[in-house]
């Protein structure tokens, strides 16, 4: 098993920043891609960003430009800077990991982020 633990939510106004980051730990062996995924009240869980052992990246468009998604292999940490905010950020952000010897995708407990004035 795999955990991860979500830290840097919080509430901040229109236009400005925030920085969360994520550590896994448990039995990790090589955690391929991580990312960030949310959920705002009363939608879907969507695609924020990922990042691959070997740094590729993706994004979801409404971040696109905005955010920025980083990796420390060494620490099996992911830290996802958000620039930029605006109030339809506002959501409950998720860390996610997909460990290929197992085949499974982990998530974290979740960080929310409000954006309003």
């Amino acid at each position: 098993q795999v955990q991860l633990v979500e830290s840097g939510g919080g509430l901040v106004q229109p236009g400005g920043s925030l920085r969360l980051s994520c550590a896994a730990s448990g039995s990790i062996f090589s955690i391929n891609t991580m990312g960030w995924y949310r959920q705002a009240p009363g939608k879907e869980r969507e695609l924020v960003a990922t990042i691959t052992s070997s740094g590729g990246t993706n994004y979801g468009d409404s971040v696109k430009g905005r955010f920025t998604i980083s990796r420390d292999n060494a620490k099996n940490t992911v830290a996802l800077q958000m620039n930029s905010l605006e109030p339809e950020d506002t959501a409950v952000y998720y860390c996610n990991a997909y460990q290929l010897i197992d085949a499974t995708y982990y998530w974290g407990q979740g960080t929310q982020v409000t954006v309003s004035s």
